[in-house]
């Protein structure tokens, strides 16, 4: 194939010589009667032992669709970093040699991509509209997995294994070199990388039929799947791990009012709730303004933690500590605005009651609150924590440098 291809779908296989044919020749046929973009298939041989190279090349020599790279080291992973890496396609896919995903998915997939719309696709076996035929099992397996990242990464996307993917190739060459599994992790890490980089991930439900003859490890990739996010949640949370915020800064900015006002008043009510069972609790044994200094500064120290992270979209160690100094700074000024409200009140009323110290204390804090967003927004976040220089490279390796390139 000649020209540059609208999509590169690659079809990682190792040992794969029974299923390699009558599957590439009928994605060829979909790609060439379906297909309205111009396509390239590469077979991914990454590791095998039996004959699936020699169908490969036969493959590559009958279709000019079709190229053929052969790695010596298995992985699945391996072979879609070394291969995308290279890739000079605009959008940069990939499916399971045995087809199980329907290829009328193949276009929802990566149209948006495609048009700019979004940034990453992925098939979803298990939203609204998709039809499945697996065994109990593997949806059990394939639902606690999903809802694991969720709980402890944080993740919003709804199917992370579907073999079934498509990425923009600019935005792959950006996020690759973050990416350190080799293995099946491979494409949950680069979602949650992806999405912690501001990415939109566009979600197909797709038409899914297990493949009973697979001969994936279930046991050896869930253990290395939770390894995976034990790694990259510590990474992330100990700021080792440099998302650039890559959708952001395509949209010239950070996320605006919409966006971060729900959220900050989520986490200022929940603060306040906090802040009054302190003030109570410490009330029993403090002077008034004791209490509500104490009180402010430790729902302070939680409240400017959250914003940092699930208002501003702040992430990483980078910053945090000037960030926080500033934060105490507004503490500051909170803090006068409620012991101000307070001694007001002590001075009209010689023994005001919990309740009313309550009341007032909240009403000062609301006030508080608002001038706390203005100081979040303006000052203290105002300057987004960028990436070091040279954090994300682009990589230059050629198709050569693949190894065994017919």
């Amino acid at each position: 194939m000649s020209e540059t291809p609208a999509v590169d779908i690659v079809v990682p296989v190792k040992n794969e010589e029974r299923d390699l044919g009558p599957s590439v020749t009928r994605l060829v046929d979909h790609l060439r009667d379906a297909f309205p973009f111009t396509a390239r298939v590469t077979i991914a041989d990454n590791g095998s032992t039996d004959g699936t190279w020699p169908v490969a090349c036969a493959l590559e020599a009958r279709f000019p669709e079709v190229r053929a790279i052969h790695l010596d080291l298995p992985g699945r992973g391996r072979a879609l970093h070394e291969i995308w890496s290279a890739d000079d396609a605009e959008v940069l896919a990939y499916m399971d040699v045995d087809l199980s995903t329907d290829l009328n998915a193949l276009l929802p997939l990566v149209a948006p991509l495609l048009s700019g719309h979004s940034d990453v696709a992925i098939g979803t076996r298990l939203a609204r509209g998709s039809r499945v035929v697996r065994g109990p099992k593997r949806e059990i397996i394939s639902r606690s997995y999903n809802v694991l990242l969720r709980t402890t990464l944080g993740a919003g996307f709804s199917d992370a294994q579907c073999g079934f993917k498509a990425i923009r190739a600019c935005q792959a060459r950006e996020l690759l070199p973050l990416v350190a599994d080799k293995g099946w992790f491979f494409d949950t890490e680069l979602l949650v990388l992806a999405e912690r980089a501001g990415l939109r991930i566009h979600e197909v439900p797709v038409d899914w039929i297990d493949d009973t003859d697979s001969r994936v490890d279930i046991v050896g990739t869930a253990v290395g799947d939770l390894r995976g996010m034990a790694r990259v949640g510590l990474g992330l949370a100990r700021g080792k791990i440099k998302v650039p915020q890559l959708r952001e800064t395509e949209l010239g900015g950070p996320r605006g009012l919409a966006w971060q006002v729900p959220r900050f008043a989520a986490i200022g009510l929940l603060s306040t709730l906090v802040y009054i069972v302190v003030y109570l609790a410490l009330r029993g044994f403090m002077s008034a303004q004791a209490a509500n200094a104490l009180s402010l500064l430790l729902t302070a120290i939680g409240n400017t933690a959250a914003n940092r992270r699930l208002t501003f979209g702040v992430r990483g160690q980078a910053g945090a500590a000037r960030q926080h100094f500033r934060g105490l700074i507004a503490f500051a000024v909170c803090l006068v605005l409620t012991s101000g409200a307070l001694m007001a009140l002590h001075a009209t009323s010689a023994s005001p009651s919990r309740g009313l110290e309550i009341a007032v204390l909240v009403v000062a804090n609301l006030v508080a609150t608002a001038l706390r967003f203005v100081l979040y927004r303006g000052w203290v976040f105002a300057e987004p924590v960028q990436p070091p220089a040279g954090a994300v490279a682009t990589p230059t390796a050629s198709r050569q440098s693949l190894g065994g390139v017919r």
